[in-house]
């Protein structure tokens, strides 16, 4: 993802406001790209208070969107981080906004939280969401600008990443009043040709199980290199052993997939919160930039 530019500069923040960073993607940044990671030391604790969840596997308790989690300290910090899935809150450790938590608490809303300004609190809850998206939409975008094959589609792929850049340090009007969904299809179609080119790269023919229902499949030592599994359910599949290599995994839904002994080496558009979800071990090759989830196997 060279040559995309940063996110936003640096910021410093007084010492009474900074907390302990405990992000719950913990992976290492995109190449140059560190703002488009989560920031939890910079953020108001966006996702633990605007984001609504259930009591169910995931979630050890109902909360509705606008609540604070009845998890979430005075400094913003999570009092259970070191311990949510054995606290029934597996669902935390599959989020990530992607850096867009520490952008509208300090872009978008100056660095005033929701506590100092109750006022702003609503309005900063109905942002987040959509800023998310938008970080969303940076990250497989600056991804895309990384992939020498994809040269070709360079050229879109970089308008689209300046275009939605600017569009996450507009106002809060501004952000609230953009079409996500359709600015979702146009980066979309970009997205999908820099993957099909990247994938033709790969010698042989490549399958095809876009947007397929492959839930529970069988798939243990499955050669899917080269493949598109775009947007595919992958809820329980077994994929243990199966080359998954410089395979389009972007939206696949991963959640208790097993992949221990899979190799992902080059897997695009895969993402930290994917792998959370899924189930490896030490045999499991995964993309440089993204980290070996600590419920896994050895």
């Amino acid at each position: 993802m060279s040559g995309a530019p940063r996110i936003c500069p640096p910021i410093r923040l007084p010492a009474c406001r900074i907390r302990r960073a405990t992000a719950l993607s913990q992976h290492l940044p995109l190449t140059g790209h560190p703002d488009l990671q989560a920031d939890c030391g910079n953020c108001f604790g966006l996702c633990c208070v605007a984001l609504p969840f259930a009591r169910s596997a995931d979630f050890a308790a109902d909360k509705a969107a606008g609540t604070p989690c009845s998890n979430l300290q005075e400094d913003f910090g999570c009092g259970i981080h070191e311990r949510l899935r054995g606290s029934g809150y597996q669902g935390c450790t599959v989020f990530d906004c992607f850096g867009a938590g520490q952008k509208v608490s300090q872009v978008t809303f100056g660095g005033r939280s929701w506590r100092e300004e109750p006022g702003s609190a609503r309005t900063m809850y109905e942002v987040f969401p959509v800023v998310r998206q938008l970080h969303e939409l940076l990250r497989y975008t600056a991804e895309a600008l990384d992939l020498p094959a994809a040269k070709a589609a360079h050229g879109e792929l970089r308008r689209a990443y300046d275009r939605i850049d600017a569009l996450t340090r507009g106002s809060a009007e501004t952000l609230l009043a953009t079409d996500v969904p359709a600015l979702r299809a146009e980066v979309n179609a970009h997205l999908l040709r820099a993957g099909e080119l990247a994938r033709a790269a790969v010698p042989g023919k490549k399958k095809n199980h876009r947007g397929a229902d492959l839930f529970g499949a069988r798939l243990r030592g499955a050669e899917l290199r080269g493949a598109t599994l775009r947007g595919a359910c992958l809820i329980a599949a077994d994929l243990s052993g199966a080359d998954l290599r410089d395979t389009d995994l972007i939206g696949a839904d991963m959640r208790d997939a097993n992949l221990c002994g899979a190799d992902l080496t080059g897997a695009l558009f895969l993402t930290q919160p994917q792998l959370n979800a899924a189930r490896g071990d030490a045999a499991t090759t995964i993309p440089a930039g993204l980290r070996r989830p600590g419920h896994w196997g050895s």
